[in-house]
């Protein structure tokens, strides 16, 4: 197969364009281009070009996971996910995540304390992080320190009951449904029992 004509685009820096013999268009990286020392009118053989096609897709699936991180941090498996769903395999995956992670776009134990800081900000509770640590795939070994950098829960809580109360002199019915609003947020029982206590209520939970 011939290259027809190789230049640079001119719309992303340091991507070349090929056009290929069989009409097709080729994405590829400055390392691509030199690693296969490409030039216009070389004629590649069925492994060449097999070979160049296949790196011009490592790079695209290259290209977007970092564009995609520049727009929301993830996690390893998170990105591992999404480049399966582009059609990288198990040896790609493995490979670009962690070509990121030697780079510093990539790390499980930033993005769990992340994690963790935005959603005790949000005045949610251990429960909740936890749960939202694990569905985003991070390594139960970065749980613990990552739930470090979390909030206080108890000033959450006071927050929660000052204004879900309103200064009012709640009854014990009031009290169970606040408790369990709290529960939903995903803090713990005792987190909850002690909060009520500040408040001046003293109710037996269910915990």
């Amino acid at each position: 197969m011939v290259i027809q004509e190789l230049k640079p685009s001119r719309h992303v820096p340091g991507r070349w364009l090929a056009a290929m013999e069989d009409g097709s268009l080729l994405r590829l990286g400055e390392s691509e281009v030199v690693d296969f020392a490409l030039y216009a009118g070389k004629e590649l053989t069925d492994r060449e070009a097999e070979a160049l096609q296949a790196a011009a897709l490592r790079g695209d699936w290259k290209e977007k996971a970092l564009s995609l991180l520049a727009r929301k941090p993830q996690s390893r498996a998170e990105l591992g996910r999404k480049l399966e769903q582009w059609g990288a395999g198990e040896e790609e995956r493995e490979a670009i995540c962690g070509r990121l992670e030697e780079l510093g776009y990539l790390n499980d134990g930033q993005y769990a304390a992340l994690v963790a800081r935005h959603y005790s900000a949000r005045g949610y509770g251990e429960k909740k992080i936890r749960d939202e640590l694990y569905r985003r795939g991070v390594p139960r070994d970065l749980w613990d320190e990552a739930l470090a950098q979390a909030e206080d829960p108890a000033d959450a809580i006071d927050a929660f009951l000052t204004k879900r109360l309103a200064g009012r002199t709640p009854d014990r019915q009031e009290l169970k449904k606040a408790s369990d609003a709290l529960a939903r947020r995903g803090y713990s029982w005792s987190d909850i029992r002690e909060g009520l206590n500040r408040f001046g209520a003293e109710v037996e939970l269910d915990g």
